[in-house]
């Protein structure tokens, strides 16, 4: 792919032979991310090869996640995971599924995961809703409108169910990007001592989408 070039994806679900590729784009898209900084230390490698443990772990233990990904010609270059109204929790067998994968980040970035984790659950809507996240564009292709193109369509489906979506972010660039998609701050909170927004949207009519 061209350096400038800024491509027009597929946006479409994952397909389940797909889980492997769609999480090594999580792991090396979210590799950076200030919260992940926080929780799992400064080596950057270390820190993708966490990611892609813990994000198979979860989507794993999540079997209820309807994921998007953006395809562009035969590679995942971006995706995200989509939690449905009632699912964005897990439950006590989901737990014991996640914890040997907790367990094997050690236990200082446990305490540190388990803080993160607690404070955003908090956070979460009452309401019924749409969550949205992991988010992420393969590190090499930001900045080139792919994610734009995933919330469309994600925003698309949402405006088609009316339902409400939420999401948490710890990038403060990410804010005028949801915003932009009809999401807006509900509230602000440092965690692990990283600002945090969380953001809820309101279905809109699909002709004023």
């Amino acid at each position: 792919m061209n350096p400038a070039e800024r491509p027009v994806v597929e946006v479409r679900d994952l397909l389940p032979h797909e889980l492997a590729p769609f999480i090594d784009v999580l792991a090396r898209g979210m590799r950076d991310n200030p919260m992940h900084v926080a929780a799992l230390g400064t080596d950057p490698e270390q820190r993708r090869r966490l990611l892609h443990r813990l994000f198979t772990g979860f989507f794993r233990a999540m079997p209820t996640q309807t994921p998007l990904v953006a395809v562009h010609g035969l590679a995942i270059v971006g995706g995200t995971g989509v939690a449905p109204p009632g699912s964005c929790q897990p439950g006590g067998a989901q737990r014991l599924r996640l914890l040997p994968t907790m367990l094997a980040v050690g236990p200082r970035r446990l305490v540190r995961i388990n803080s993160w984790m607690s404070t955003w659950a908090k956070r979460d809507l009452e309401e019924p809703h749409v969550h949205l996240g992991p988010l992420a564009v393969d590190a090499p292709l930001q900045g080139r409108g792919i994610g734009t193109q995933i919330l469309r369509e994600h925003t698309r489906r949402l405006d088609a169910s009316g339902v409400v979506g939420y999401l948490e972010t710890d990038k403060e660039e990410n804010v005028r990007l949801y915003e932009r998609h009809g999401y807006e701050v509900i509230g602000e909170q440092s965690v692990l001592g990283v600002p945090n927004w969380f953001m809820r949207r309101e279905p809109m009519e699909p002709d004023a989408a």
